[in-house]
């Protein structure tokens, strides 16, 4: 995960641009504004760095570097490589690689529109947001994960987002079937993280 994005520079951005896929460097340049240019190029260049751990960026020839196919959902995948998962929101980047399909959310600390939480939240979780002693932490924790479970799908949002974690099969112990996964959260003082992972 990155989290300090003070560095959204123009200098960042072309230090940046020859390390990535030519495939990536037009998708970053398609953004108007410099901060999604730097996000699309900072995120690939956080999955570098999980899948050649060992190597130096500059020396990866163009043959090493990962193009995206994608799924029917519009979710990016490496024919033949590991899974990942990629997000990012106005304060970090976050990255997740594994040899199983994994799910990764950050968003920000943010107000939030009560309509959204209706639209979006099942009764219990509704309760349990404006009952918080700080519902929009509340809100993003459960937004996160649900995020971070759709993207371990492969799937997006869906229309029945209410209830996705209550249809979720949650790892609990190691007796559970292999086809459940793990949901963790952690919680930042700006911003909130879930990732979810078949173990």
């Amino acid at each position: 995960m990155h989290s300090d994005m003070a560095m959204c520079t123009e200098e960042d951005v072309s230090r940046l641009l020859p390390l990535v896929s030519q495939q990536r460097r037009e998708q970053a340049l398609r953004f108007k504004h410099l901060f999604g240019r730097w996000t699309s190029l900072k995120a690939y260049e956080l999955l570098l760095r999980l899948l050649y751990p060992d190597t130096p960026l500059e020396q990866l020839p163009s043959a090493a570097l990962p193009v995206f196919e994608y799924n029917e959902y519009g979710r990016p995948f490496i024919a033949g490589g590991p899974c990942f998962s990629i997000s990012h929101c106005r304060e970090a980047v976050a990255v997740a690689v594994s040899d199983t399909p994994v799910g990764v959310d950050v968003e920000s600390v943010r107000r939030f529109d009560e309509a959204l939480v209706r639209r979006t939240m099942n009764e219990e979780e509704q309760r349990c947001i404006f009952a918080a002693e700080e519902p929009a932490r509340a809100f993003i924790r459960l937004w996160t994960q649900k995020e971070a479970v759709l993207k371990l799908r492969g799937t997006g949002i869906v229309n029945d987002l209410a209830n996705v974690l209550s249809n979720t099969p949650l790892k609990t112990s190691s007796e559970t079937p292999s086809d459940m996964f793990s949901l963790r959260t952690i919680d930042y003082p700006h911003f909130i993280l879930s990732i979810a992972l078949f173990p």
